[in-house]
């Protein structure tokens, strides 16, 4: 939640909306949220946000909480959820959407946020950034995730699809727009548990070069690749993305552009640039996005996912592919599927925990609870995009001549053009 108020608010204090009791602080919370089909309760004191049926109560157990969402909305709002000091009657993502269409026209640029980046994305911080969110244990990760520990958006072929089969249809969706064959080399930035390099290595019978900064998903990716026969022909390499240096015939990377943060794009221009044959290379870059250049919330960038921004698709365009000389060839957005996927994974956390297989302490159970239902309800009212953008060397003749393939499950883009 943000802090400009909403210019229609004014009504929101008229008598009709209180019930047992007026408070003033809730009328303020009300006129800076906007008109929502919401209700706001503090003790005996009601005010419901529009004239439509509410959706959810936020309910504040103490004024301290009530106090902290109007002056530091984004980040007390989260923290007070996560300490039980608000709690949401009814539908917890209904409510979250609710909040973001009556806060859509509020966008405020944090300064701080854009002065604190650049320490978030040196090698070091990078590592930092991603053992607080990956490292919490794979154990962890496997009650919610699908069977192959994927962690980025899946592809809902048909809406009843399962997750396991919308995530190796996201794998293979992937590969097909690479036109992947037989003998070639891929390089993969940031390939969390392993398994697109395990699958295209597989199914796709090329080579990958898989890197990675977590030690836990790296060492289940190598065993995985032990166990599954696949160890020679995709080596799983601990280190920065920066730090790649091989040839390639295709460059993809799923989910990492979001932690590479925009003071580092002109880096990982540099290693597409060297990595990509100039003449027959392709690549795709998978990542969360926006329609307009804003910083992520500021509670998930601080208890969540340190570090993380989503770019507007134009600031991917002109801040990593076009330094590296790279022109494109495909875009898509997956918005939907990824408010699909989020929904499976909520609703996995939601059973694991009621079923108290989820470790950790109660503040954490809950930040993950809100952080999973927030994302879902960001991709619903398309606060986020996903963007799927494929590219190759600029003037290379190995252009797609069709994507019809793409759909009907051949070989996917047609990249025809003889190899040099």
């Amino acid at each position: 939640m943000r802090t400009t108020a909403h210019p229609a608010a004014g009504s929101l204090a008229h008598p009709s909306g209180r019930h047992g009791g007026d408070d003033p602080l809730l009328r303020r919370l009300a006129a800076r949220v906007g008109p929502a089909p919401l209700r706001y309760g503090l003790g005996r004191a009601t005010l419901t946000g529009s004239d439509a049926a509410p959706v959810a109560t936020l309910r504040f157990r103490d004024r301290r909480a009530l106090l902290g969402l109007i002056f530091d909305p984004e980040v007390r709002f989260g923290d007070a959820f996560a300490e039980g000091r608000i709690e949401i009657e009814g539908d917890l993502v209904a409510a979250l959407v609710a909040a973001y269409r009556a806060l859509e026209g509020q966008r405020g640029i944090r300064w701080l946020g854009r002065l604190r980046t650049w320490r978030w994305h040196t090698r070091r911080g990078a590592r930092a950034n991603v053992h607080r969110h990956y490292d919490l244990g794979n154990d962890f990760y496997a009650l919610w995730l699908d069977e192959q520990l994927v962690y980025t958006c899946a592809y809902f072929e048909s809406p009843d699809l399962s997750l396991e089969a919308a995530q190796v249809a996201k794998m293979d969706l992937v590969a097909r727009k690479l036109g992947l064959k037989a003998g070639e080399t891929v390089v993969e930035a940031g390939c969390g548990w392993g398994a697109l390099a395990l699958h295209m290595a597989r199914r796709y019978g090329v080579r990958v070069l898989a890197s990675n900064l977590s030690s836990e998903q790296i060492g289940y990716a190598r065993e995985r690749a032990r166990r599954e026969g696949l160890a020679d022909r995709v080596e799983f390499v601990e280190a920065d993305y920066r730090q790649i240096d091989r040839r390639c015939d295709a460059f993809v990377s799923v989910g990492m552009l979001e932690h590479v943060g925009r003071g580092s794009y002109g880096a990982l221009a540099r290693v597409i640039a060297r990595c990509l044959h100039p003449h027959h290379g392709r690549g795709l870059l998978h990542f969360i996005g926006r329609d307009l250049s804003r910083p992520l919330n500021a509670w998930i960038t601080r208890r969540i996912f340190p570090g993380a921004y989503a770019p507007a698709l134009d600031e991917a365009l002109r801040g990593v592919l076009a330094p590296a000389g790279m022109s494109v060839v495909d875009v898509e957005n997956l918005r939907p599927h990824y408010a699909a996927t989020l929904r499976h994974w909520r609703e996995r956390y939601e059973r694991a925990v009621a079923e108290g297989r989820v470790g950790f302490d109660e503040r954490f159970r809950r930040a993950w609870r809100l952080y999973l239902a927030g994302s879902e309800a960001a991709f619903r009212t398309g606060s986020l995009q996903l963007f799927q953008v494929v590219f190759a060397p600029h003037g290379s003749s190995a252009a797609p001549w069709t994507r019809a393939g793409l759909y009907r499950g051949e070989a996917g883009l047609d990249w025809n053009a003889p190899k040099s």
